[in-house]
């Protein structure tokens, strides 16, 4: 099994449709990348960029008080490769060992009907890999079925921005479609814990965390996976 991982940002870059000039910016949520990142790079793993559409992406949550952002944002390597992802049809999901969903609210907007990015998840996953996403990055989970036609996350525990913390933040009725409940109505039983706390759910090689507080740990959580999975092919 590879020693990397793929992790998707989304390339839509506002909470509201392309059309909608009105809506509030967005993008990828930094901390649930540049967290993830240190991780699994100082766990020995490369990490790869893709987005929907290949390219430039926008960012959300630039919170350079948090030195681990602060530490991603200012290296110019890291950041030229938010900024120039791959696309889709550069990926040979075959070298991936796991694939990683940043959020960020416009993730909402692009990746539940991504068809390729789907194709890919389900590939790694069916050949021994891990999925994993956080907070709305779960919005990439809706839609991948299995190759028995099955949906990824059905039969699984999940966890993912709950429908409390679009409330709280002010988007319950911004957002196209309550992640939770859409989660739940593909037969996923999905784990809401307090509102901003930390919860991260491993269920088989799928690997889920509610919000920004569990990126860390959704990573983290993936390792025993990634180590058993090398382990097991070596």
């Amino acid at each position: 099994m590879s020693q990397r991982v793929l992790f998707v940002l989304t390339s839509h870059d506002r909470k509201g449709l392309a059309d909608a000039p009105d809506a509030a910016p967005s993008g990828f949520y930094l901390s649930e990348v540049s967290h993830p990142y240190k991780v699994l790079v100082e766990a020995g793993f490369t990490v790869d960029f893709v987005s929907p559409k290949g390219g430039k992406t926008h960012v959300d949550g630039l919170n350079l008080d948090d030195p681990i952002n602060a530490e991603f944002w200012n290296d110019a390597t890291l950041r030229g490769a938010t900024e120039n992802t791959l696309a889709p049809s550069q990926i040979d999901p075959d070298v991936y060992a796991a694939i990683f969903y940043a959020g960020g609210h416009a993730t909402m907007w692009d990746f539940p009907d991504n068809a390729e990015l789907a194709a890919i998840a389900a590939r790694i996953y069916e050949r021994g890999g891990v999925v994993s996403a956080v907070c709305h990055g779960p919005a990439g989970l809706v839609n991948i079925k299995l190759s028995d036609g099955s949906y990824l996350v059905a039969g699984k525990e999940v966890s993912a921005f709950t429908n409390d913390e679009e409330r709280a933040v002010g988007l319950y009725d911004t957002v196209p479609f309550l992640l939770a409940d859409v989660l739940q109505n593909r037969g996923a039983n999905h784990l809401p814990a307090a509102n901003f706390e930390a919860q991260v759910v491993v269920s088989e090689r799928l690997v889920t965390g509610q919000n920004p507080a569990s990126a860390k740990g959704v990573a983290e959580a993936m390792l025993p996976l990634l180590t058993s999975s090398v382990d097991e092919r070596a």
